[in-house]
């Protein structure tokens, strides 16, 4: 990724501390202004439509019995925008009504999706502390006040509330030690401390103060500057497996099918992040399907279910007791095939390192793709909770051979406070990251971006 945002005007260390300030409030303001704009427009249009579709049942209902003559249909164009219209607002609640009963109760994350099915489109808020620091963050990657969008703001703010736990343990005693003062080797010291407590792990720590430690012997380190240098190192450490792997972006190429399995133990939100991934791609234009190829877990098939008809995605499943997860993604590469999606998502068991049953079974599932789809683009995504700290490091090693982890996706930041596990996932697993969750909702999760994370963790407000 290009960090050439740590050098824009925002940033810039040589410049007055009060214009840097004036100058980003400058810039945050005229992307207010236009996002204000933006969001009246698409008020209007959605006005618009909503009178077209409020005329369009008058009229049917006035002359149900009275056949239009050709000449009398509507235009393409409002047709389309009545379908459209009807789609967003349909309620969400009807699929998830119809969600089975297992053993007498719901899955819990069942529970979750229906309550979180309401959900509305980002809106602007308010031109507030949280805006202005996520307009900083855009400006200093080099976009221009005109070219953000209120989904833009509203990930950045889910982001920074997401990391709060773990900035109000990492980021308060690392300012609090830096004051007014350079840097000192016993300031650098309680920072080794942070990152441990924050679940950096041993490798990344030793890494970033290495370089601290060098660049503190050269010279006099104000605390602006030692920060600013934090960043970087931090930002260069979780970005370089994502530069080896020669992918900058996780992006579904265009033309040829792309598959993604979605691995990792029970209960750190792989079917939701399955759901949230789907709903993602869907908002990018592509054509995904889903292979429900969980069929060891209670009410699974349910779950991926649901999230598929939120987003208007179609699952391959079978509901049989026991069935073979490779035969279902078997169909669904059929499916994927006669349908010409362009994205499979594969919803698999959860699976302990220990249970080497499953273990074989995932290579089964690989073998299979390969059979099948020799010309797909497969991936293999490790989802991590970020509470799980090291052990979700572990987890990561362990599944390393048999899954043949291309990357990672960590969740549940949010409700964490050992957001360093990323550093961790990044020097000891030397695995990119790819996306990132930081709440409940469908749009919580986004892909990662190192200059956007690390900004969020070390906020200063």
């Amino acid at each position: 990724m290009d960090h050439q945002g740590l050098k824009v005007d925002v940033n810039d260390s040589s410049k007055n501390s009060g214009d840097q300030t004036e100058d980003s409030l400058e810039w945050a303001r005229k992307a207010y202004e236009a996002l204000k704009q933006q969001q009246q427009s698409q008020k209007t249009s959605e006005s618009l439509i909503d009178r077209s579709s409020t005329d369009l049942n008058s009229s049917t209902e006035d002359s149900a019995d009275v056949p239009l003559n050709q000449d009398e249909s509507l235009p393409d164009n409002e047709d389309r925008l009545i379908t459209a219209s009807s789609q967003t607002r349909s309620d969400v609640r009807e699929s998830a009504s119809s969600v089975k009963v297992v053993d007498g109760a719901l899955d819990s994350s069942t529970e979750s999706i229906e309550s979180d099915a309401s959900v509305d489109e980002p809106v602007l808020g308010d031109f507030d502390e949280t805006f202005t620091w996520s307009a900083e963050v855009l400006a200093a990657q080099g976009k221009e006040a005109e070219e953000i969008s209120i989904d833009d703001i509203d990930w950045l703010g889910r982001l920074r509330r997401g990391l709060e736990k773990t900035r109000k343990n990492f980021v308060a005693g690392l300012l609090e030690n830096l004051g007014d003062d350079p840097l000192t080797p016993e300031i650098l010291d309680d920072l080794e401390t942070l990152l441990l407590r924050a679940d950096a792990g041993v490798t990344a720590t030793d890494q970033v103060l290495d370089v601290l430690r060098r660049r503190l012997n050269e010279e006099v380190v104000g605390p602006e500057e030692g920060l600013r240098f934090l960043k970087e190192q931090l930002c260069n450490l979780i970005e370089n497996p994502i530069k080896e792997s020669g992918v900058d972006a996780l992006i579904p190429e265009k033309g040829r099918l792309n598959v993604w399995l979605l691995v990792g133990v029970n209960g750190v939100g792989k079917t939701t992040t399955l759901g949230k991934l789907a709903n993602l791609a869907v908002r990018s234009g592509y054509s995904p399907l889903i292979a429900a190829a969980d069929t060891f877990r209670a009410a699974a098939i349910d779950q991926v279910q649901i999230w598929g008809d939120r987003s208007g995605v179609q699952v391959v499943a079978n509901s049989s007791a026991n069935a073979d997860p490779a035969a279902v993604v078997f169909d669904a590469i059929g499916a994927a095939k006669s349908k010409n999606n362009d994205l499979l998502l594969v919803d698999t068991a959860g699976r302990l390192q220990t249970k080497h049953n499953l273990m074989e079974e995932l290579q089964k599932v690989r073998r299979i793709i390969d059979r099948l789809a020799p010309e797909a683009k497969v991936e293999s995504l490790l989802v991590l909770d970020a509470s799980q700290g090291q052990n979700g490091l572990r987890q990561a090693l362990a599944f390393g051979e048999a899954a043949a982890l291309t990357g990672v996706v960590i969740t549940k930041l949010d409700g964490s406070s050992r957001g360093g596990v990323a550093l961790a996932v990044a020097s000891e697993a030397k695995l990119p990251i790819r996306f990132i969750g930081a709440g409940e909702g469908i749009r919580d999760l986004r892909p990662f971006k190192s200059f956007e994370f690390v900004e969020a963790l070390l906020a200063k407000r």
